[in-house]
Parts: C-alpha cells; sequence; structure tokens
C-alpha cells in the first residue's frame, strides 16, 4: 500500500461512500422514480467521482475490485426504498455530506500525487472526487448541478483539495496535513450550511 495516499479506516470508507450514495437515492425517490433508477442515482453518486479519478490518473478503479462497495451503495437504495424520505433529509445527513466532500478531496488529491500527476491537476482530481458523483446525479436528474448553485460546496472541496497539494509539496508530515487539510474542508462547507454563505454571482450590466 503506497504510503502517500491517506488510508481511511475502512467503516468510515464505507460510511462516507454510503452517505454519497443516499443523496442520490434520496433524490431519486424526491422525483418518484422506479427502485433500478434509485439504485443507479446511489450507486453514480457513491462511486461517480473516484472512478473518473483513477480512470483519468491511470489508477484501478478503486471499487470494481471491492467486494463491498457497489453492495453497500444498492443497499443505501433499497433502505431508502423501503422507508420515508422525511427520516433522511436535514442538516445532519448536510453534515455528513461535507465530512465525506471534505476527506474524500483529500484522499483524492493525495492519490493524484501519489502517482505521479502534478500539483494543479491533483487539486483537480481531488475536487473530482468529492463533487463529480453529484454532478452526474444532478445532470442525469434533470437539475442544476452544484456547480451552478452558488453555495459553497466545490470551493470546499477546493479548499481541502490545494491545502492538501501544498503541505505535501514542502514535506510537511502526511497525516497532519491530511487532517488539517480535511477539517478546513469541513469547516467551511459546515459554516456555509449553518450560517448560509455563498459566493457571490455575477451581476455586471452590459454597457
Amino acid at each position: 500500500m503506497n504510503p502517500d495516499i491517506p488510508q481511511i479506516p475502512a467503516i468510515l470508507d464505507i460510511v462516507g461512500i454510503a452517505v454519497f450514495a443516499l443523496s442520490g437515492a434520496l433524490l431519486a425517490a424526491r422525483l418518484r422514480q422506479t427502485f433500478v433508477t434509485m439504485g443507479f442515482f446511489a450507486l453514480v453518486t457513491g462511486v461517480g467521482g473516484g472512478s473518473i479519478r483513477d480512470l483519468l490518473i491511470g489508477a484501478p478503479v478503486f471499487w470494481v475490485r471491492d467486494p463491498w462497495v457497489a453492495a453497500v451503495c444498492l443497499g443505501v437504495a433499497l433502505v431508502a426504498w423501503f422507508t420515508p424520505r422525511r427520516w433522511w433529509e436535514g442538516q445532519l445527513l448536510e453534515y455528513a455530506d461535507a465530512a465525506g466532500l471534505a476527506g474524500y478531496a483529500v484522499l483524492g488529491t493525495a492519490k493524484a500525487l501519489a502517482y505521479g500527476v502534478t500539483p494543479v491537476p491533483a487539486v483537480t482530481m481531488g475536487i473530482i472526487t468529492g463533487c463529480v458523483g453529484g454532478v452526474i446525479r444532478d445532470v442525469l436528474a434533470g437539475r442544476p448541478s452544484i456547480l451552478m448553485r452558488p453555495e459553497l460546496y466545490v470551493t470546499a472541496a477546493a479548499l481541502s483539495s490545494a491545502l492538501c497539494a501544498a503541505g505535501m509539496m514542502i514535506d510537511a508530515p502526511r497525516e497532519l496535513v491530511w487532517t488539517l487539510a480535511g477539517a478546513a474542508g469541513f469547516a467551511l462547507r459546515a459554516s456555509a450550511i449553518r450560517f448560509g454563505i455563498h459566493l457571490p454571482a455575477y451581476k455586471r450590466e452590459d454597457a
């Protein structure tokens, strides 16, 4: 195992993927879709970002040989199918998603660097890891994606990714870098949830 790639405890890794998958399943539920659609949304949201990252950096796609990831995503969809949607909606899920966003942004950046990707593209790989599953989900659902909304979501992933890349480039202790980078991204996203912080929109009028 490459020591330059953060080793997330297996249970936390599965929980993080499950949270992303649940957001996909709940969107399908909100749209009154079939279980097949719900399962697909759960899977693509849970593994979409990491899959694209691995394909771009030339790494084995992380979930293809893992017996648990796809099963957990489909299991989450099954749970969502048989439970009222209101049980799962609220800020607790948003905060859990924020933790997953920051953690996987760090993981994606560190993994890209470990595969020889230069810092700026590696930061992009971190953002892709944390966000692209949700982007694919939203595009398939025909609604504005997180890229088209002003809330601090992609920005939080970018912060974690940039801090991770910067810390690793100056050879700071890896575990400290990963922890601080993840905490910073989570804090930014959590602040946005709590206080409604968002980026300003373009308002310049044509002359």
